[in-house]
């Protein structure tokens, strides 16, 4: 307003996107569509190579009429854009391949041949598709698939650890494929320092010291109770406390994964651990600054353990609340997690029969993860399906951890 220089600047990594979407987790599901949609507009736009000033005005209903603005970092420095139909396809393909089953990194890992453990282990590295990107590094396989998501043809699966599945839109280009031009990763690296603004050192969504920590005291107990060790915390609710420093059990019981029950029965120890490590590393907590929303848990949450209280159909009660059954099994997942007990095996036995029960309670007995891709495939993908996996992990957990 006063014609003064203004600078605005923006720090961007896709690491604080990720720990975002963890936020995201803990908030009621209409909340979660909307948080996502947002986040997802603030990807587009980080990761635009259109004029800064276009997309700006534009959202706000405006039109700028010039073609560069000779200001924003897009128009200073342009960012490469490639035809991107052919990677397109190789990426849908590797997804597809896997049966939609694994994270970013695994896709990416399987389209440059990397033949790491997991990979031998599940006999990926024998797919067609294996390496078949190897002309590309990483890096570059990174950006096509975040840029996929941005259009829509990949959505990700937050709820089951970040597993990458395919849009009925990406079914349609693979089908029907057209151009569709990406941009390359920036290499800030080689520009002119009056160019750009460099931020604060970049970080990692996660405190891996503490995580750490936390993992070395979560397997003290587990071998003091004889029980798994996701059965006392999961991976994810661990990560969720090395991002917000729960330092009472009152915030305990605000972390993905943990409700009053397990905060209750687990919580202490960790708390303690916690609030040492914030007191002798000087840390600042996002709590400390922002005023977290709190969860409803009256609504669907209620509802959902009252109709499973009566023993209906899973389709029954995913149908009255306009969910798919998926849905529903993420929400009952979340309560469970949460430490409240759960009885499905009036549905588990009219769905599963008695041999596959015993099969996959035996594995999740043994197994130092309740990771389902792992679960799919040791116990075989041909001859267990993913539903049934995952109402026996909410079993085994609901029994067991509860």
């Amino acid at each position: 307003r006063d014609d003064g220089e203004g600078n605005c600047i923006t720090f961007y990594s896709y690491e604080d996107i990720e720990k975002l979407e963890k936020f995201n987790k803990n908030k009621p599901v209409a909340e979660q569509e909307i948080a996502k949609q947002l986040l997802q507009e603030t990807i587009s736009y980080a990761e635009s190579s259109v004029c800064r000033h276009r997309q700006l005005l534009h959202y706000f209903g405006e039109v700028y009429e010039h073609e560069n603005c000779g200001a924003c970092d897009n128009c200073l420095s342009p960012k490469e854009q490639f035809e991107g139909k052919e990677d397109v396809q190789l990426a849908i393909d590797a997804i597809l391949s896997v049966k939609q089953l694994f994270k970013r990194e695994y896709i990416v890992n399987i389209l440059i041949g990397d033949k790491n453990a997991d990979i031998k282990n599940a006999k990926h590295d024998r797919l067609d598709v294996f390496g078949q990107g190897m002309d590309h590094d990483a890096k570059h396989w990174h950006a096509v698939l975040r840029q996929m998501l941005i259009h829509g043809l990949l959505v990700k699966d937050i709820d089951n650890y970040g597993i990458l599945k395919v849009t009925p839109s990406g079914l349609a280009f693979l089908e029907k494929p057209y151009s569709m031009m990406l941009t390359k990763d920036h290499d800030y690296d080689n520009l002119d320092e009056d160019s750009i603004a460099f931020g604060a050192a970049k970080t990692d969504a996660l405190d891996i010291t503490l995580f750490t920590m936390l993992k070395d005291l979560r397997r003290d107990i587990s071998k003091k109770e004889n029980l798994p060790p996701f059965v006392i915390f999961q991976d994810p609710s661990l990560e969720d406390m090395t991002i917000q420093y729960p330092t009472t059990l009152e915030e305990m019981k605000n972390i993905s994964g943990v409700g009053v029950g397990k905060a209750a029965k687990y919580g202490e120890p960790f708390v303690k651990l916690i609030k040492a490590y914030v007191v002798e590393n000087e840390i600042i907590r996002p709590m400390d600054m922002v005023v977290k929303s709190v969860v409803n848990k009256s609504g669907i949450k209620v509802f959902i353990i009252k109709s499973i209280d009566k023993k209906l159909p899973l389709e029954v009660i995913a149908n009255s609340k306009s969910m798919s059954v998926d849905e529903l099994l993420t929400e009952i997942e979340h309560i469970v997690q949460s430490g409240t007990k759960l009885d499905l095996t009036y549905y588990i036995n009219e769905t599963i029969d008695e041999y596959h029960q015993e099969d996959i309670l035996e594995y999740f007995s043994e197994a130092n993860s309740d990771s389902l891709q792992d679960a799919l495939i040791e116990l075989g993908e041909d001859e267990y399906s993913e539903e049934e996996i995952r109402l026996m992990r909410i079993k085994y957990l609901s029994d067991v951890g509860n």
